[in-house]
């Protein structure tokens, strides 16, 4: 025992030595890459690349100058001079312990600064951890100073909120690396007053008793329910239930309102009155908001893999939740993807620059070396996502959340009679089972399944047929 303990110790200590060179070293990259995308993002057309923008910046300066604009990213704050202050619109206001805060904002749209995650803007490196102790230290050795408050904001959103409350985009869509074939083009460009939805209905065209909404998780799309769950239904689940799965892309900074208002268009427009809910992973998130705001109107919650973290007593939510569901660790390999998707912007977005841009390649590559006797459909999915939607829904959403969720659950435990369960396979690597423990502990009438050998995705994807079988089972039991 004294031998693998020590052995134990060992690796750990390796997995944090290791963990601190890579990310270092990403800190370092991602600063770079910065500097570059601000560079290529004066590319107008999506034949430009990176090396041509250095080539070419030169002779299209002087044309840009009127036309385009030096697009900031998240690693750089503007000042006072940026915030929009016409008609009191944005109200910002720092504490004194020198980071920005989002606090409202004041204008016809019902956007709120306070969705914004600071995760997206508030990301400290190893680097400047270390700096950040080493001068807190050398300060407590100095005489106290008076505090001062200041107000900064985060130049990115200020522009976006810019071209909300103007009623344009503030970036071009497609972007110059963005995918601009036709499915993702009508995607990342989906009206603001509409959401695609897959409706499928009774097939005898008798109406349906019953409505379910399917919410998706993180870079997935409606096939994920579409594809697996709704082809092994019953005939008498098909005759007396509409289903409805959305596609989750949204516009602009991608807040949990904004996710929420556009599902409650699909609601208003498909007359949906009373409805069951079956989300996954972070879609999980949005049902329960949902939930929050129809308390009369859910008929039954069903939630996989809930991306849950209890925040202890004096941490900060959202920076906590961040190191959770991105630990920065290199080891095991979907916390090192994961650290990469939440910690480095522009990391992030040259891998979607590789994958996603080019996504037809790799589609024709894996059909190709499969002989399309693999179904495609959460390859197709995932890339469909542009990297600002990604980017901004997994910071305002998955982090940006951690502040509500608590009271989205006791309203639940408290305000709904509905029957809750919660699902998740023990294997999870992305989100880990305590999340949905943790869920239980705060619904206690929730009914908790820990589904052994299966994972994220297969709780559900090559589970479907006993999957639709407990839904029917779910639906079959719910009060009248």
């Amino acid at each position: 025992m004294g031998f693998r303990s020590s052995l134990a110790f060992v690796g750990r200590l390796v997995n944090e030595l290791v963990s601190f060179v890579v990310f270092s070293a990403l800190d370092l990259l991602d600063v770079f890459l910065c500097l570059v995308y601000k560079l290529a993002d004066y590319a107008k057309e999506a034949a430009l690349d990176l090396l041509d923008v250095f080539l070419c910046l030169v002779y299209k300066l002087a044309d840009y100058a009127k036309e385009a604009e030096w697009k900031p990213c998240y690693c750089s704050s503007s000042s006072t001079n940026d915030m929009i202050a016409s008609s009191g619109n944005i109200l910002v206001s720092d504490g004194n312990n020198g980071r920005s805060k989002i606090v409202c904002l004041c204008s016809s749209s019902k956007l709120q600064l306070e969705d914004i995650s600071d995760t997206l803007y508030c990301r400290s490196s190893i680097v400047s951890d270390i700096s950040r102790a080493t001068v807190e230290e050398l300060r407590r050795k100095k005489v106290k100073r008076s505090a001062t408050t200041t107000v900064t904001i985060n130049s990115t959103i200020v522009q976006m909120l810019k071209g909300k409350i103007g009623g344009q985009q503030s970036h071009p869509v497609p972007r110059w690396s963005d995918c601009d074939c036709k499915t993702c083009t009508s995607w990342s460009s989906a009206s603001r007053n509409s959401l695609y939805v897959h409706v499928q209905s009774p097939d005898d065209g008798s109406i349906p008793k019953e409505d379910v909404l399917f919410i998706h998780g993180f870079i997935s799309s409606s096939a994920f329910w579409t594809e697996t769950v709704f082809p092994n239904f019953s005939e008498s689940a098909r005759s007396k239930y509409r289903l409805l799965a959305v596609d989750l892309l949204g516009f602009s900074l991608y807040t949990l309102r904004e996710h929420v208002d556009m599902i409650e268009r699909v609601i208003e427009q498909h007359d949906v009155k009373s409805f069951h809910i079956v989300a996954h992973s972070l879609g999980s998130i949005l049902a329960l908001a949902l939930a929050v705001k129809y308390p009369d109107s859910i008929k039954s919650l069903t939630l996989l893999a809930p991306p849950y973290f209890p925040v202890p007593k004096g941490e900060q939510g959202t920076q906590y939740v961040l190191r959770k569901v991105a630990p920065r660790r290199v080891w095991p390999l979907m916390a090192f993807g994961a650290s990469l998707a939440c910690w480095y912007e522009h990391i992030s977005r040259t891998i979607c620059l590789l994958i996603c841009k080019n996504h037809r390649v790799w589609e024709f590559l894996f059909k190709f070396i499969t002989r399309n006797r693999i179904k495609t459909f959460l390859m197709e999915g995932f890339f469909c996502h542009t990297h600002n939607a990604a980017w901004h829904t997994l910071h305002n959403i998955i982090c940006g959340s951690a502040d509500k969720i608590d009271g989205y659950l006791d309203t639940v435990r408290d305000r709904l009679d509905c029957n809750v369960t919660v699902i998740h396979g023990r294997k999870d690597e992305v989100l880990p089972v305590e999340c949905s423990i943790a869920v239980k502990s705060r619904i206690p009438r929730a009914n908790l399944k820990i589904i052994d050998n299966k994972d994220h995705i297969t709780v559900i994807v090559g589970n479907q047929k006993s999957f639709a079988r407990e839904l029917e089972e779910i639906w079959n039991n719910t009060k009248q």
